[in-house]
Order: structure tokens, then C-alpha cells, then sequence
């Protein structure tokens, strides 16, 4: 399936702001994102901190992802982000709603209107069936499930608690059949993406699993490993 010219099942990986993900080592990371990749045949993108974006972006050739995007117009508002300077910076998508950078609904509406007006696909961040749905209302073009109490506990939401994915899938399709649902949390292993791609997801966002661990790419391969 292709959203917004992006291929899935699709695996995302927001670099947060570990050291191992910043810098030098967030061109590395994407790299390995980028090799990975072209052996697998999966869409990989990244979602790096918005100091790294531009350096990412010239030097890679997969979807780069803003982490947050505020709902504002240009003009005076210090330590925001602004879509249209992140689109320059070369983003293709943005996460909104992560559990650790929260927003109003009305915001995530407004945000969503204008990335859909400059082409750029938006992945809204959830915690649960319920905010799933109301999130698909607003039609972004992703949905991703997260659990905040698995978020970087190494147990996948895919395995821990099937019912949250399959539900989120299977209420997200009656409000809005163009949204597809992401599965998050504890997603590391080949077993995880299996399991979460079994229960209708379309890919998944995931984080330490990957950025931690001793050979990401060798992890990233492995993710794929059983699709």
C-alpha cells in the first residue's frame, strides 16, 4: 500500500534525543536506516531531533520525519516549530501527539490541515482505542498506538497486549478507512513487527529498541527479518 507516495508496511524510527541518535551519530543511525533499507526492501524513516534534519536529508535518501510540529504561523514564537521551516529543512512527514510531547486536539487538527496542505504526511501518536479513534477523525494519514507504561520497557504492545493493536485497527477502520494504525511500544525484535503486522497494523514506530542496541542495523535487519 502507498499513503501520501510512502510504501508500508513501514518502520519508523524516532531518535528521540539519546546521545546515540544525535549528531554525528544521527547521520550514522540514518545511514544504517538507509542500508537497511535498500537490503530489505522496507520503507525505513526517521525521525530525528530538528537540529539534525537538514544535515539527514543531503546526505540520505529515506523519509525524514519532524518529531513535533506547533500549530503556528511565522512570526514570534521562540522555541517553536514552525511546518514551513521544517519542510525546508526537507521532512516528508511528522509525528504528533508523542506520550512525551503531548497536544490539544484542536492543535493536532490544525497541524494536520496544514501538513495535508504541503503534501506532508502526519503519524498521530496514541495511548489507547479510544484516543485512536478520535485521533482518525481528523484524518492523518497514520495513527500510531502506543501504551505510555511500554514505551521503552523492551515488552512489545504487539505481543503484551494484542487486543489494544487489533482494536485500534478495527475501530480506526470504521471511522476512517484512508488511516492506517502503527503499532508502538517495546517493538524491537522480528517476532514484535510479525506479531504487530499479524494484527492489522501497517508498520511501526519504535525508539531504544533499535538506537540501543550493539549493531542497529543489524537490529533493523532483523525487525524485517520475518515479514
Amino acid at each position: 500500500m502507498t499513503i501520501n507516495k510512502i510504501k508500508t508496511p513501514i518502520v519508523i524510527l524516532n531518535f528521540k534525543t539519546y546521545l546515540e541518535s544525535s549528531g554525528e551519530n544521527a547521520l550514522n543511525l540514518a545511514k544504517d536506516l538507509e542500508s537497511a533499507a535498500i537490503e530489505s526492501g522496507i520503507t525505513m524513516a526517521a525521525a530525528p531531533q530538528a537540529t539534525d534534519i537538514f544535515r539527514i536529508t543531503q546526505e540520505t535518501d529515506i523519509p525524514i520525519l519532524a518529531q513535533h510540529i506547533d500549530p503556528i504561523n511565522p512570526g514570534g514564537h521562540t522555541g517553536s516549530n514552525l511546518i514551513d521551516c521544517m519542510i525546508e529543512s526537507g521532512i516528508k512527514g511528522t509525528l504528533l501527539n508523542h506520550s512525551e510531547k503531548r497536544m490539544k486536539l484542536s492543535d493536532i487538527d490544525e497541524v494536520i490541515k496544514s501538513s495535508k496542505e504541503r503534501d506532508v504526511f502526519s503519524v498521530v501518536c496514541t495511548n489507547n482505542i479510544e484516543t485512536s479513534v478520535a485521533a482518525a477523525t481528523l484524518n492523518p494519514e497514520f495513527v500510531a498506538v502506543e501504551p505510555p507504561e511500554l514505551i521503552g520497557s523492551g515488552i512489545p504492545v504487539s505481543q503484551a497486549e494484542p487486543e489494544i493493536v487489533e482494536g485500534t485497527v478495527a475501530k480506526v477502520k470504521k471511522i476512517n478507512k484512508k488511516t492506517e494504525v502503527l503499532c508502538g511500544a517495546g517493538i524491537s525484535t522480528g517476532d514484535d513487527m510479525h506479531a504487530a503486522l499479524d494484527l492489522g497494523a501497517s508498520g511501526v514506530l519504535l525508539a531504544s529498541g533499535i538506537i540501543l542496541a550493539d549493531n542497529p542495523k543489524e537490529a533493523l535487519i532483523n525487525l524485517v527479518s520475518k515479514i
